[in-house]
């Protein structure tokens, strides 16, 4: 199969959608720039790129607290961005709460909740999958207050063993935090069976969802989850903002993250009372201009249709599962049956970072290492891998440029 012979059987205009995204059309070491790094952050269309530059050049303002004019502007914008991401989610606005992005949300709730409610000897769980930010916290947490934090097991496929995961639950489990899709391997986790079993066994429930969705559509009331967060850079928009959901009964019974202004109703020296939700966790100014971004580029992916994103992708992740699979030694870490657009491969002995310096001479940008997934790595035996993840703006001919970029840096290597 030649990439001229693959035409994609979505309706989908990449050419169209690569012309919204200025950052594509450029040279790296003479070559043109194949991005294939996804997962660690998206690039920005016109559209988000042009939500920054409008705020900044025609109303920016600080938000809530002004009378005039640019403040009223900035204000709507800012709440307006808060309901596109609450219509997105199917969440009520008073659920969600603008963070910095995942890290932050994940942060909070241990901080907030997890400091109220976890007792010595009670227990959490996550999974052998998690990125970084999904296990440091709730350590922190565990060490804190005594209590013990458990780890599902998974397959060499990169699949969560779920007859585990229910042994791991009892009267002592108080919270599950695991991801929806991996970042380092592609998997989707079956989120809603997870957290049915942990409503079960009366834990509550924190989806990752930095990884979902830029990929397909997601529903907080369908899954029934307790808390979700996600990252805006994952997602098209800029970076330093990003959502926390929870569902509102637990939120109000959650002290705040922060003091300062806006998450108070009234100041004493003798007494604070806190503000409403969502305000009640967004102390200081915000990211104004990263919120507006969000909420431009969640109208610009639901404009060209999370299903057909989701189609396409698959597509390319397919096509490029077959044709790295092509390169003699190469082998394709993370192979669950439920994948989203991640290739992660090693190639032989090659060290992933040597790839990845070649592939870029070759103006092809890929993401190397353990991907903030050291006991992940631990478990399937490895160091770390050549990660390629891709996009709805990304091409079979792209793929097939990696492919012989691959080639040609395994002559230079071996």
């Amino acid at each position: 199969m030649i990439a001229e012979k693959k035409i994609s059987k979505t309706l989908l205009d990449v050419e169209q959608i690569r012309n919204d995204f200025p950052i594509l059309h450029q040279l790296v070491n003479k070559k043109p720039l194949i991005y294939l790094d996804n997962a660690a952050t998206s690039q920005k269309p016109l559209t988000v790129i042009n939500a920054i530059n409008n705020y900044y050049t025609q109303y920016n303002s600080n938000i809530h607290r002004g009378a005039h004019h640019l403040a009223h502007l900035a204000t709507e914008a800012y709440e307006n961005a808060r309901k596109t991401v609450a219509q997105h989610i199917n969440a009520a606005e008073k659920e969600v709460n603008f963070v910095r992005g995942t890290t932050e949300a994940i942060n909070l709730v241990a901080a907030t909740y997890g400091r109220k409610f976890i007792t010595k000897g009670d227990e959490i769980i996550i999974s052998a999958l998690e990125h970084h930010s999904n296990i440091v916290p709730w350590q922190m947490l565990c060490e804190e207050k005594g209590a013990l934090l458990k780890v599902i097991p998974i397959t060499d496929d990169g699949e969560i063993i779920f007859e585990e995961y229910l042994k791991l639950l009892n009267e002592k489990t108080k919270i599950v935090s695991v991801p929806y899709i991996s970042n380092a391997l592609g998997t989707i986790n079956p989120v809603k069976e997870i957290i049915a079993a942990a409503h079960k066994a009366g834990a509550i429930v924190f989806i990752d969802a930095a990884q979902a969705l830029p990929h397909q559509k997601v529903d907080v009331k369908e899954l029934d989850c307790d808390f979700w967060g996600f990252s805006g850079h994952k997602v098209f928009a800029a970076t330093g903002i990003g959502i926390l959901y929870g569902k509102e009964s637990l939120l109000e019974q959650m002290p705040p993250y922060m003091g300062g202004g806006e998450m108070i109703k009234n100041v004493t020296f003798e007494k604070t009372t806190y503000n409403e939700l969502p305000y009640k966790f967004e102390a200081g100014t915000p990211n104004i201009e990263g919120g507006i971004s969000l909420g431009a580029a969640l109208n610009y992916i639901n404009n060209i249709g999370l299903d057909k994103i989701s189609a396409y992708e698959h597509e390319l992740l397919e096509y490029g599962t077959e044709k790295l699979l092509e390169i003699d030694e190469l082998k394709i870490i993370g192979r669950a049956k439920n994948k989203s657009s991640v290739l992660s491969f090693l190639v032989g002995d090659i060290l992933p970072y040597d790839l990845g310096v070649l592939l870029n001479e070759q103006g092809i940008a890929i993401r190397t290492g353990h991907h903030c997934c050291q006991p992940l790595m631990n478990r399937l035996g490895i160091e770390g891998t050549c990660r390629a993840s891709l996009a709805f703006y990304n091409t079979f001919e792209e793929l097939d440029e990696l492919v012989k970029g691959i080639k040609k840096a395994v002559t230079i290597l071996k």
